[in-house]
């Protein structure tokens, strides 16, 4: 966020801003409905109040920036596809409110069905000991969404969460600190499993959000997306799968017999991991999942007793 000290307006000043706002937004075909979450976010105004516009007649209101700029970032949104959550510096995940910069990928809510899977992957196995328990690996974990995730529903387990971006990383890890789980998240600079070396063979499960998309389909993706969220995040390669095929490869080795492997991947691409995933030899129990869309977007396996 562009300024952090407080700034006093009078709710007639906000009022003003925020039908101008709305207008603008219905103008350029931005929702809405992406003003007043903004005004949660940096004006501290509940849903009631802005239903209501009670707000308008309040003396004063403290923002988290000036007017001024709040409308400058704004306009950015309309004209330059500024996502809204890089203006408040926040999004909400899971039961989370998560910060998040130009660093690190937006979490989608999608992606919050790979936390439901893995509970459900844990409890079904019959694994000794339990899979809630141990080491659970979140690869890339950008804004530390997933790590997170993990240590919620796993309070037994240590999460190690690697990213190669030390930006991404200070978020994540200050998420980590302000929520509460700083003591069972472990951070580490690194590619994928490489700083995870010295625990080979020992993890619960791992889960990983990689890049997927393929180098070419980058310029088509949503300008809120190619212009602003990291590259490096995003881009899988010729085919998307480059991240998703070492991952097959190399994960055996660290898993323990019975662990947890999950991803989540593009559409159109379950029938070339689920193949990859068989022909690799050590995983079991190959299963492809559908988010809530309907779209294949998730794989999860476990790593064979026999490996």
């Amino acid at each position: 966020m562009a300024n952090t000290q407080p700034k006093v307006v009078s709710g007639l000043q906000l009022w003003q801003w925020r039908h101008q706002a709305i207008q603008a937004a219905i103008a350029t075909d931005v929702p809405p409905a992406e003003v007043d979450w903004l005004l949660q976010e940096v004006a501290g105004l509940d849903r009631l109040a802005l239903r209501l516009e009670s707000f308008k007649n309040w003396s004063q209101i403290h923002l988290k920036l000036p007017l001024e700029v709040l409308d400058q970032l704004w306009h950015r949104r309309l004209n330059d596809h500024l996502p809204v959550q890089y203006i408040a510096g926040v999004t909400p995940w899971r039961n989370f409110k998560i910060a998040v910069s130009s660093a690190v990928l937006i979490p989608r809510p999608e992606t919050e069905c790979l936390i439901d899977l893995a509970v459900a992957a844990a409890i079904s196995s019959q694994t000794i000991p339990p899979l809630q328990q141990g080491h659970w690996a979140d690869l890339g974990t950008g804004s530390g969404a997933i790590a997170l995730g993990l240590a919620d529903v796993f309070p037994e387990s240590i999460i190690h969460a690697v990213d190669y971006s030390s930006e991404a990383l200070a978020i994540a890890a200050a998420n980590a600190q302000n929520l509460g789980f700083a003591k069972q998240i472990r951070f580490y600079q690194g590619s994928w499993w490489e700083p995870l070396a010295s625990l080979k063979g020992q993890f619960s499960g791992m889960i990983s959000n990689p890049p997927y998309i393929p180098t070419s389909t980058l310029p088509t993706l949503q300008p809120e997306v190619m212009l602003y969220e990291p590259h490096l995040a995003l881009d899988g390669g010729t085919d998307g799968l480059d991240c998703i095929r070492y991952l097959i490869e190399i994960s055996p080795s660290y898993l323990r017999p019975g662990g947890v492997w999950l991803i989540e991947m593009m559409a159109g691409q379950a029938d070339s991991v689920q193949e990859m995933l068989h022909s690799q030899g050590s995983y079991y129990n190959i299963q492809i999942h559908s988010d809530l869309a309907g779209i294949e977007r998730f794989a999860l396996a476990y790593l064979s007793v026999e490996c």
